[in-house]
């Protein structure tokens, strides 16, 4: 058994000494957006200071702990606030909540973040659908040892983000009226923002949005097996395209302007997932 493995285990014991809750789906809650969980109907919370060996958010606007609790009758647990590669964890670490949630029975990944736009079609405060992403800027979390108990040595990615799933949030941003962009998700370091040639480097690549998470955690998802979709905020347009200076204040203050329409995009999401469960 390998030692990430290991901790990973310890980790699923500790948690199950908590609670026997299993998730069906997994949602992971991004900058400024955490009020989703006032939908959920909340059975137990674990904060990740008393899981043994976990990492800790130390970001603005991420509380650090789990919400298991159901949305109607789905079962599903809440990452409130993730933990980042530029915190000083090593990518394994920035990965440990994901597949945990998948330990504990959360087979279908909503993720969700606050990113800045590149495409010039986007506007502050929409949504985009990620249908893809580019992750060759972040470590691979899969890089050592491969862990056998959850997954292959090399893992397909072409098709990270799940069709039907996809079609999922397409339908539902349609019967809810919300207008939402579809688009290629970028994942640099952090946690400086980007110089305006580096943006200009990932519009060449193909990037519609940019930010500083998710790509590694979907990364981790799909050599899992789990189902994957995910819904970026964008929060401000990216440097070089805003001419005024980028503050982490903006993401969370346009995150939490949108938050209504998050949370009905997202809870209508999540119980029409339940003809692909």
């Amino acid at each position: 058994m390998s030692v990430q493995y290991e901790k990973l285990t310890a980790c699923l014991t500790y948690c199950r000494k908590i609670t026997e809750f299993v998730p069906k789906v997994a949602l992971v809650l991004g900058s400024g957006l955490g009020d989703f969980a006032d939908c959920v109907e909340t059975v137990c919370e674990i904060s990740y200071r008393d899981i043994p060996g976990f990492p800790v958010s130390t970001v603005a606007g991420h509380d650090g702990k789990y919400i298991f609790g159901y949305l109607e009758d789905i079962p599903l647990v809440l990452m409130k606030g993730r933990v980042h590669y530029y915190e000083g964890y090593s990518m394994e670490e920035v990965v440990m909540p994901i597949r945990l949630m998948k330990l504990l029975g959360a087979e279908i990944l909503f993720l969700t973040n606050a990113s800045g736009g590149l495409n010039r079609t986007f506007s502050v405060g929409d949504f985009m659908m990620l249908t893809d992403q580019i992750a060759q800027f972040v470590p691979s979390p899969l890089i050592g040892e491969n862990i056998e108990e959850l997954g292959a040595r090399f893992p397909d990615m072409s098709g990270i983000y799940d069709k039907e799933l996809c079609e999922v949030l397409r339908k539902t941003a349609d019967e809810e009226n919300i207008e939402m962009k579809e688009g290629v998700y970028l994942q640099f370091t952090g946690p400086n923002y980007e110089s305006p040639a580096e943006i200009r480097m990932a519009g060449i690549l193909g990037a519609d949005a940019v930010g500083m998470s998710t790509a590694c955690e979907a990364v981790a998802a799909n050599h899992m097996g789990m189902k994957i979709c995910g819904i970026s905020c964008i929060s401000n347009m990216a440097c070089g395209i805003q001419k005024t200076p980028l503050s982490h204040a903006e993401v969370q203050e346009m995150g939490q302007k949108k938050a209504p329409d998050f949370r009905r995009l997202v809870r209508k999401s999540i119980l029409n997932m339940k003809a692909v469960m």
